[in-house]
């Protein structure tokens, strides 16, 4: 095998330590498949040294799985012959504090010959991060993960209500704990704006690291919601009539200590890296809707003045902007300086959308591009003349559409490769087809308890 397998032995006695007196018996190895389906296969935790080494068996046809557990049919991708490697991070390696006896780690996905696998997400975020490296930049992003347990689940009452706490405020607390527990750091954790509904905001990390964080807050609040007699569903849509649950993306480009969306002549102190970054994403967001909006149900959630960001524009401040720039408080910008998307939801394959976010960036930096005119206020209440002569436009409406943006994009092909582009086409295009014929309600019953 190639030393990027062999290597992986090395941390095996330093990630082992203490998994036994944390009385861990198991431990499960999970990816994310390109419907944003989280996968898992687990061993035995005295098979955790030889599992690091040789990996364990999975098959490549995950890669056209859908999120009903179909599969797409598309040539050279998703093929039941054959077999792959999964092999743990072991520097993830963490014990399930809502789960005793349970440890996660992300895996990567090899061929059989210890060569790093073509379809594998994370590779796809080590490329572009080492790609953002040679240029001399770095980035820090966090995602925001938004959850319902439906109406009458728990935590009735207003938007944001101090009064749910009534009845959730224990619920909150073991997320919480069991966060902390396995070295999540929380930021901010609250109701959110349906019943029911609740948001936990986590600390910024390198992208591949924002990534798995993604993956074990959501098993992380599954588990506890679970140990409350409760479902959590991070659907874009938990109910028909709902606003629905966001996954939104902040993002930070940095050279060395030196956060390059402050401190600059751009708008609003952005440098003019800083502000090239996010002009590539927002050239590319309607190709990247077909990433972080993944599915039919994330366009029931894309809705104009539903805080989902479905034009592409964007503002400081302006939650109904696709691109949101926040600076925070004076004394802090220099740190804290960053930028939202907001149009993205947690059907999306968290991976795939760290990867192809900083693709679209790195090629804004590449021509240099510049950020159109801020748009202050929320578009779907502006004249359509004065948008089109500003050049805002909604985002797609639907994943067909979106999917020709991303047929389109020769920053994301280029960036993902063909095996990696050609197996996500595929898994979106048969996900429209899936879902043609069905009513709003019976999409939302579909996609409710799946991710």
């Amino acid at each position: 095998m190639t030393a990027c397998v062999v290597d992986r032995t090395a941390s095996v006695d330093r990630a082992m330590t203490g998994m036994s007196e944390a009385g861990v018996r198991v431990v499960a190895l999970s990816w994310v498949d390109n419907a944003g389906i989280s996968r898992v296969k687990a061993v035995p935790l005295g098979r955790l040294p030889q599992l690091a080494a040789r990996g364990v068996g999975m098959s490549p046809v995950f890669d056209t799985f859908l999120v009903d557990d179909s599969t797409a049919r598309a040539d050279g991708h998703g093929s039941p012959v054959g077999d792959l490697l999964l092999l743990p991070d072991m520097d993830r390696l963490v014990p399930l504090a809502a789960q005793p006896g349970w440890a996660w780690a992300p895996a990567d996905r090899y061929s059989q010959d210890g060569a790093p696998y073509p379809g594998c997400h994370r590779s796809f975020v080590s490329r572009m991060v080492q790609g953002a490296k040679d240029q001399g930049l770095s980035l820090r992003m966090g995602f925001e993960t938004e959850w319902s347990t439906g109406p009458g689940g728990l935590g009735d009452g207003p938007a944001y209500g101090l009064s749910r706490l009534a009845d959730s405020g224990a619920y909150l607390l073991d997320v919480v704990d069991a966060l902390t527990a396995q070295g999540v750091e929380v930021l901010q954790v609250h109701p959110e704006y349906e019943p029911g509904q609740f948001e936990v905001s986590t600390a910024a990390d390198g992208p591949l690291g924002a990534a798995d964080t993604a993956v074990l807050v959501r098993h992380t609040v599954r588990s506890v919601s679970h140990a409350h007699g409760l479902r959590a569903s991070f659907a874009p849509l938990a109910e028909p009539s709902g606003i629905g649950n966001g996954g939104h993306v902040h993002l930070s480009l940095w050279r060395g200590e030196e956060n390059l969306m402050h401190g600059g002549t751009g708008p609003h102190g952005m440098t003019s890296e800083g502000e090239a970054f996010l002009a590539g994403v927002l050239r590319s967001l309607p190709a990247l809707t077909a990433i972080g909006c993944p599915t039919p149900a994330s366009y029931l959630r894309l809705a104009p003045s539903a805080w989902a960001g479905a034009y592409g524009c964007w503002g400081w401040e302006n939650r109904e902007a696709a691109l949101r720039f926040v600076t925070g408080p004076a004394q802090t910008a220099s740190h804290c300086a960053n930028a939202e998307i907001k149009s993205f939801d947690q059907a999306a394959n968290p991976y795939l959308v760290v990867g192809s976010v900083i693709a679209a960036g790195l090629a804004g930096c590449e021509e240099a591009l510049r950020l159109p005119e801020e748009y202050t206020d929320d578009p779907a209440h502006a004249d359509p003349g004065e948008l089109a002569r500003r050049g805002i436009e909604r985002l797609p409406a639907g994943l067909e559409e979106a999917v020709r943006h991303l047929e389109g994009s020769a920053v994301l092909r280029k960036a993902m490769g063909d095996h990696l582009f050609g197996s996500v086409l595929a898994v979106r295009a048969a996900e429209a087809r899936l879902f043609t014929d069905r009513t709003r309600a019976e999409t939302v019953e579909a996609t409710r308890w799946r991710y």
